[in-house]
């Protein structure tokens, strides 16, 4: 498989750039700063000093040793993405895109989040480039995640509540394409996940690929060998594609990954779109989008914020029809045992999102050889969560 989609961003029949006649002409400004900023050795260099001396890269491999004799069978890795400044993978591919829109000259930059961290993210981002920085995010987000919403306003970046249609992630990308039409000029709409008009997907793959590249060369020194499988959580899917890319060379890896279950099999009640969905276009892509006879969005639902969203990358709808990559449902029950689970066996409180990969992996462990492993992408530390998860178990904090 080619590493890139072609020259219109089609991942076969899914990607491209389908949006209004005012955003075309920044996009193709911003596939021709991406283009050139990637061919550039300082801007690459730039880029390398702050993922090590700002984010905290390489990020370790953790071998899981009291999980690994909990479940039997595989040994389990975790890609401990959770160390990285803010808490996450999205700091990867906020200080890339806030790198590039300095380049551009850029003097603002606007963001969507979920769960909160991608607009923690960027709100670091700009305040370490000093560029001004607006957030939309859906009110039900903005209560899932109050504490991310505070430290988003601490670094200085202005938080706009979105109280239409579902009030999550989907509504708050409507909200920041409608402000990147009105303020292209001065304005980069640093998109959070794989997601989105062309050059959105394969740019934000790049920036997250140092997640699989690091990976990569640390289980073959720690493990001897290349694991057997490599488990991620999939909301839009930027912590996927970033590990699954550095392994989809090598058919021997099974590459599996992890939608939200949520708490049914009937629309509006879960985020899978791989077992719900049907090809369509969303916010500037075509992809697997949940969607009712109709062809209307429909809602989605999770116990996780980062993970409720109808849609899903387009090089992930590729990787499903191609079969590279299995792509599974975890329900919320499911995610939250495994949040304890991982918390009591190893001292690693998880994002609710990786909850979802780490219950795939209580599930088929057990199943594998004591020679084999299965990395997991650890994509995000789970404070952000813990309010939620104790409200949703009847714990008053």
């Amino acid at each position: 498989m080619k590493p890139l989609p072609d020259r219109r961003g089609y991942f076969g029949p899914y990607g491209g750039r389908f949006v209004p006649e005012t955003l075309m002409a920044p996009l193709e400004e911003l596939t021709e700063a991406w283009q050139e900023a990637r061919r550039d050795r300082a801007f690459r260099r730039e880029l390398a000093d702050l993922l090590s001396t700002y984010c905290g890269r390489p990020t370790p491999l953790s071998f899981a040793a009291r999980l690994t004799k909990h479940l039997g069978g595989a040994a389990v890795y975790l890609k401990r993405e959770d160390l990285c400044h803010t808490g996450a993978h999205k700091i990867n591919n906020a200080i890339g895109q806030c790198l590039l829109a300095r380049r551009m000259g850029k003097s603002r930059v606007i963001a969507e989040t979920g769960a909160g961290q991608h607009g923690v993210a960027v709100a670091t981002a700009a305040a370490l480039f000093g560029l001004r920085c607006r957030v939309y995010m859906g009110t039900e987000d903005e209560r899932r995640q109050a504490l991310n919403v505070y430290r988003m306003k601490l670094l200085g970046a202005e938080v706009v509540g979105v109280d239409a249609g579902s009030r999550t992630l989907k509504d708050a990308i409507n909200e920041s394409l409608r402000d990147w039409v009105s303020n292209v000029s001065n304005t980069h709409y640093v998109l959070g996940s794989v997601l989105g008009p062309h050059p959105y997907p394969a740019m934000v793959r790049e920036f997250q690929l140092v997640i699989g590249s690091e990976a990569l060369l640390q289980i073959r020194k720690q493990h001897r060998s290349l694991p057997k499988t490599v488990v991620a959580c999939v909301g839009g899917g930027s912590n996927a594609a970033g590990i699954f890319t550095a392994f989809v060379p090598y058919r021997q890896v099974e590459l599996v990954g992890v939608e939200a279950g949520g708490r049914g099999t009937r629309l509006g009640e879960h985020a899978a779109r791989f077992s719900g969905g049907t090809p369509g276009v969303l916010h500037g892509t075509r992809s697997y989008i949940l969607q009712d006879q109709h062809g209307l969005v429909a809602e989605t639902h999770s116990v996780s914020a980062g993970l409720d969203y109808p849609a899903v990358g387009p090089e992930h709808a590729w990787w499903h029809d191609s079969r590279r990559v299995a792509y599974v449902r975890v329900s919320d029950g499911e995610a939250l045992d495994a949040f304890h689970l991982l918390s009591e066996l190893e001292g690693i409180v998880p994002a609710l999102e990786t909850a979802h990969a780490l219950a795939y992996v209580a599930h088929v462990a057990p199943r594998m050889g004591q020679g084999e492993a299965v990395l997991v992408s650890l994509s995000g530390r789970g404070d952000k969560d813990v309010e939620e998860v104790a409200r949703l178990e009847g714990v008053k904090l």
